[in-house]
């Protein structure tokens, strides 16, 4: 069970955010440098106690209109050998000291924790309480089998796409948008879906689709 501490950390993840967001090509702001504000986001245990993940959404007023972003991030007692290019930023965490921060696509950690999730193995957690699960956080797995997770990571203008050798793919929402009323049904070939739910600048709340998982060569 990962445990939340309110505690101070320096800088914050907002204030890495605000660094890292325009270096990604799926970032839609301008020349203007990023304002995120958190609307929500959820967390994963990692059943060794070691890593803290995250899932946080937040939204860029930078620009004419207001955009949001899904951020899975890692937080580790130390480096994760192999990921320097995938490194967010360190932090100061008030009780357990330096923390490096990662975009968690590339940590394996929450690769694994993200399709025990997507199978039902996992309950998604709330972001700010210990051991609250978090109910907007709904997922639906149709595929056979267990979810690969000897991913390769790419990023591009949509968002992240994760690829297996077999042909399964794990899109990232990284721009959230919101969808129509009601439950979101997969679309057409789609295997496996996380949807979440996060608050718009109007204070009202949102819900949409967080990935998308395809399976097979078709993917």
């Amino acid at each position: 069970m990962a445990v939340i501490h309110n505690t101070s950390l320096e800088p914050t993840k907002l204030e890495l955010l605000t660094s890292w967001l325009p270096s990604r090509p799926w970032y839609r702001g301008g020349t203007a440098e990023p304002k995120p504000a958190k609307a929500g986001g959820f967390r994963l245990d990692d059943p060794q106690g070691e890593v803290g993940i995250e899932f946080i959404v937040v939204t860029d007023a930078s620009g004419p209109d207001p955009t949001t972003y899904l951020v899975p991030l890692t937080y580790r007692g130390a480096p994760l050998d192999g990921a320097e290019h995938a490194l967010v930023g360190t932090m100061e965490h008030g009780v357990l000291g330096r923390r490096w921060a990662y975009d968690g696509c590339h940590d394996p950690v929450l690769l694994d924790r993200f399709a025990a999730l997507i199978e039902g193995r996992a309950q998604a957690q709330d972001q700010n309480i210990s051991d609250a699960p978090d109910r907007e956080v709904v997922t639906s797995h149709t595929g056979q089998g267990t979810v690969p997770t000897d991913f390769v990571t790419t990023d591009d203008r949509d968002g992240t796409r994760l690829t297996t050798p077999d042909g399964t793919t794990l899109r990232l929402h990284r721009v959230l948008r919101p969808a129509p009323d009601g439950p979101v049904p997969p679309s057409r070939g789609v295997t496996g879906q996380v949807t979440g739910a996060w608050q718009l600048p109007d204070g009202t709340r949102a819900r949409g689709v967080f990935a998308v998982l395809l399976t097979g060569p078709a993917a």
